[in-house]
């Protein structure tokens, strides 16, 4: 069997040290040459062997620096060591260089008996680290598809107990990821990683979780609600949290749960403060709670229930952009009139494609 070497790859524009320091590594590892820092950055995103990197601050075409910044915005300098070769007494290059991720120097000229060692014992660190990162990896994605699980399986359960709220869930998830992510590029106060929006969206399935403990009377009523049933159903928010707060911590993502908890108590607030349960007004009120609160009235105005028909969705846009459904966040309803168009092109396509 052929065993592949893990490589080490020299730059420098000097042949010279490349020669020197290729000699030194050549019996233990793969040695790749490079000139300056466009030929390496071009071995590097090539090559996946490459363990350690040995780059010169100073070459024609393209500098150390320049690499050094490449590979933080690539994410490469956090998975391979990289040892600043220098003749420079250049104290601000070198703090410069460390900055950006660099871990060690290696003078010019070269004291061969501690640079092979000091090398090999930052490899070796690396790949115990990058090990140790790989297996967090696998657990974080086995806890969140997990996580994934029980809340679909919740889901679930408000589908068996509001027979409409199966569909429902599923594009309340998908109406939140677009609004949500527009909301976050529009405006920088409101921004949230992809992570963190990802998160909210699978967390809005259970907007309505708290509807579980309504009686069917009330739920599956065809008509309008009296005013001492309406002040029963505006209690599934509340009784949505109650049904969180029982949820095992150690099954649940600490994120979704906070996320899940603040939309299932909050996404029928509004702007002004005359939603419920508490009130809350402006800012207030979560941002995500706040993009949940139009992605429901949205869907629920646009699907037909057994109290109502479904309104075509110019007359659902008109009547949530005039207040009809209660005052929204006038930031979140510029964002939802920009992705509305994409939000209804999605729908459609998933009404006509065959289940």
């Amino acid at each position: 069997m052929v065993v592949v070497k893990n490589s080490i790859l020299i730059v420098d524009d000097q042949e010279i040290n490349r020669v020197i320091l290729a000699e030194l590594f050549k019996d233990d590892y793969n040695v790749i040459q490079a000139e300056n820092g466009e030929q390496a950055l071009k071995i590097i995103n090539s090559d996946n062997s490459i363990i350690a990197i040995m780059l010169d601050l100073i070459m024609p075409v393209m500098d150390g620096m320049s690499v050094l910044i490449e590979l933080n915005r690539t994410g490469k300098i956090y998975h391979i060591p990289v040892f600043i070769i220098t003749a420079a007494d250049n104290m601000q290059l070198l703090q410069s260089a460390y900055s950006l991720g660099a871990v060690d120097v290696i003078s010019k000229p070269f004291r061969m008996c501690f640079i092979k060692s000091r090398i090999s014992n930052i490899i070796e660190l690396y790949r115990h680290r990058n090990e140790l990162a790989e297996m967090v990896n696998e657990n974080v994605s086995k806890i969140t598809q997990l996580n994934d699980k029980m809340v679909e399986v919740l889901a679930t359960l408000i589908e068996f107990r509001d027979v409409e709220s199966g569909e429902h869930v599923k594009r309340i998830r998908a109406i939140t990821l677009s609004l949500l992510t527009r909301i976050c590029e529009m405006y920088p106060e409101y921004y949230l990683d992809k992570m963190a929006i990802d998160k909210i969206a699978q967390a809005s399935i259970l907007h309505d979780v708290g509807k579980i403990a309504i009686p069917d009377s009330i739920l599956q009523k065809p008509g309008m609600l009296t005013p001492e049933e309406f002040k029963i159903m505006k209690q599934h928010t509340v009784k949505g949290c109650d049904i969180l707060a029982q949820m095992p911590s150690d099954i649940m993502d600490e994120e979704v749960y906070r996320y899940s908890y603040d939309i299932c108590r909050h996404h029928h607030e509004r702007w002004d403060g005359r939603g419920y349960p508490d009130g809350l007004k402006e800012d207030e009120i979560p941002i995500w709670a706040q993009v949940v609160a139009v992605a429901d009235v949205f869907d629920a105005l646009t699907s037909p229930r057994v109290y109502k028909a479904a309104f075509d969705y110019d007359t659902a846009i008109a009547m949530i952009n005039d207040g009809d459904c209660g005052l929204f966040n006038p930031k979140v309803l510029k964002a939802f009139n920009e992705v509305v168009g994409d939000i209804i092109k999605q729908r459609q396509e998933a009404l006509s494609s065959p289940k």
